[in-house]
């Protein structure tokens, strides 16, 4: 963290603040992994209804991202930054309140617009804040604060579902998402407006095209970078969304046993972000996407389809999380680099957030199809042709390593 120690101050409190609220966000969107089985006893449902669960608030965040994107480019970044993240926390605490399967879905998907404005907008603030040679590292050491959130969310489903009864614990993982509002009070005080947004958007008048980023000098990059996050989302969804219910049902873990092997996979997961910062700043943007892609790849296929001893699973999913999640650490400064200033956050929302919409397909369907082919055998599935599709979009992006933003 040497490079930390180079920041200025408004730097580093931007970068608090994002990696603090990508943490809490994590929480609050990560314990719904961790209650799927327990909605699925007290209430009857199926497996593909609990998928639907888990797709509503990804689909709902592609229009949440791609909306608050564009507010962003008209209002600023922190002032939308800081209503996404009130309206997150807000939904996430109604649903422990829900009764039923139609009010956890309303909640759920109005969850999901808070949950996809957060990363749209916090991204492209630290991308313009953070200067070129660090912004890889900064943006990418960001995305680590969702392992943190997750794994505070294996910690607290443990010791929830060991003292409380089932129906109370489940409640209580979602009454906790009350904690990222308390981040608001940092950012009003703390964090500015970026100066590139200021001087291109405020000074000068210049109100961004909602549709501008489909314009003839544009619309490629659009579309790419659109299959690119349809890639790396719906991989990573279509693993992490059942992978508590996997060990819990096919693995027949008890409730420490899945807390403990998750920990190890999220564990993976930080190691996997904080590396893959460093590889996107060190040798490329496209570098990291390939490396990460291949190695997320044989890693779900090796955990899921190899009749592997609950030793080896331990072990192996050190490298599961490494993969899948250090794959994330170059996509924020990537997509900040790839779009000038008047429709950044326009573009990087939109682009993140529809790979985020059509990756939210994944859960859902391998609810479905585990059905008929086996929960192992429908996430190596989705996830083996999310990674593909990764690195043929890849191939066909510029590289941005090192480069100022375009104004």
């Amino acid at each position: 963290m040497n490079w930390y120690t180079q920041l200025n101050r408004k730097e580093k409190n931007t970068f608090i603040a994002a990696f603090g609220g990508w943490a809490t966000d994590a929480f609050d969107f990560m314990v719904f992994t961790f209650v799927i089985s327990a909605i699925i006893q007290l209430w009857g449902i199926s497996n593909a209804e609990a998928g639907i669960l888990g797709t509503i608030t990804l689909l709902f965040s592609a229009i949440g991202g791609w909306g608050a994107g564009i507010l962003a480019d008209r209002y600023g970044r922190v002032r939308i930054l800081q209503i996404t993240i009130l309206w997150f926390s807000v939904c996430t605490v109604l649903i422990g309140f829900a009764q039923n399967f139609e009010q956890f879905f309303v909640l759920r998907a109005l969850q999901g617009l808070g949950f996809g404005g957060e990363w749209a907008v916090g991204s492209v603030l630290m991308g313009e804040i953070i200067r070129a040679e660090h912004r890889g590292k900064a943006v990418g050491t960001v995305q680590s604060g969702w392992a943190i959130g997750w794994g505070a969310a294996a910690l607290v489903y443990t010791l929830m579902f060991s003292i409380l009864p089932v129906e109370w614990a489940w409640r209580s993982l979602f009454w906790i998402g009350v904690l990222p509002a308390l981040l608001v009070l940092f950012i009003r005080r703390h964090v500015p407006e970026p100066e590139i947004f200021k001087k291109k958007v405020l000074e000068q008048k210049n109100v961004s095209n909602i549709w501008g980023i489909f314009a003839p000098g544009v619309i490629k990059t659009t579309l790419l970078t659109a299959l690119l996050c349809t890639g790396v989302q719906g991989g990573y969804y279509a693993i992490t969304t059942w992978l508590p219910t996997f060990l819990k049902t096919e693995r027949h873990l008890s409730v420490v046993g899945t807390g403990s092997y998750l920990l190890v996979i999220i564990a993976g997961s930080f190691c996997g972000y904080i590396a893959g910062a460093y590889f996107a700043d060190r040798f490329g943007r496209k570098a990291n996407l390939i490396l990460f892609s291949v190695l997320s790849g044989v890693c779900v296929y090796l955990y899921t389809a190899l009749p592997l001893s609950n030793t080896q699973m331990l072990i192996l999913g050190f490298p599961l999380g490494f993969a899948a999640s250090g794959i994330f650490s170059g996509i924020g400064a990537y997509l900040t680099e790839l779009y000038p200033s008047a429709i950044r956050a326009n573009g990087q929302g939109f682009s993140y957030n529809f790979g985020r919409g059509v990756g939210a397909l994944f859960p859902g369907l391998v609810g479905y199809l585990s059905q008929s082919m086996g929960l192992a055998g429908a996430i190596a599935a989705f996830a083996t042709g999310a990674y593909v599709l990764v690195l043929l979009t890849t191939f066909m992006l510029p590289e941005t390593k090192g480069k100022e933003l375009i104004e």
